[in-house]
């Protein structure tokens, strides 16, 4: 067994969920709010596998979640920059208050 308490990690997993949704609410830089999206789903992904590890009934679907959520976390950002790439090749800026043509 880890000499490392679960507490360690969940306290861990919270703070980098907090910077991430900290960082996703207040930037305005689209690659800003991908990062912290990206921190988000790794603070999930920590919580998965210290639960899968110290869990009652410890097993590998911790880690299996977790790699799901990685592939999904990496869908997402290759999705999220070519969108970027295109919006930027478009109105030559990231500022997500300036994309607003679906409001048009």
């Amino acid at each position: 067994m880890s000499s490392i308490p679960l507490s360690a990690f969940l306290v861990t997993a919270l703070l980098l969920f907090c910077m991430g949704l900290y960082g996703a609410l207040t930037k305005r830089n689209a690659v800003i709010v991908l990062i912290s999206i990206e921190l988000m789903l790794n603070a999930v992904n920590l919580n998965l596998v210290a639960f899968a590890k110290y869990g009652v009934g410890a097993s590998i679907r911790g880690q299996v979640f977790s790699l799901f959520t990685i592939t999904v976390a990496a869908a997402e950002a290759a999705v999220g920059l070519a969108i970027l790439i295109s919006l930027y090749r478009n109105r030559a800026t990231v500022n997500v208050d300036e994309m607003n043509t679906l409001k048009k």
